[in-house]
């Protein structure tokens, strides 16, 4: 398990990503195809449900599982609002996104 200071290293290093270019050449170097994959396929599933979409419907529209939708759905919910804060910024959320847990 890494330890803190790793993270902080690895978060210090994201935070310097200036435009999509940039992104783009550090996530082809850091992640497998199969995993940039993963991460852009959650990242649409996010957008669609914060756009109210429902379950079904973002099943069919990305063909992936109900099951993975449902998980994405929860983090959506009850994370740490990472995905509510970035689809805000980036302008593409309908105002339903849900709402931080507090507890």
């Amino acid at each position: 398990m890494p330890k803190k200071q790793h993270y902080r290293e690895f978060y210090k290093l994201i935070a310097t990503i200036r435009g999509e270019k940039e992104a783009e050449l550090l996530m082809k170097d850091l992640l497998t195809p199969q995993e940039l994959d993963s991460v852009t396929e959650r990242w649409q599933e996010i957008q669609l449900l914060a756009q109210g979409m429902t379950q079904r419907d973002i099943a069919e529209k990305l063909n992936i599982s109900i099951s993975k939708i449902t998980r994405g759905s929860r983090v959506l919910q009850y994370g740490t609002g990472g995905f509510a804060h970035f689809l805000k910024k980036l302008k593409k959320t309908s105002g339903r996104t849900a709402k931080r847990k507090t507890s």
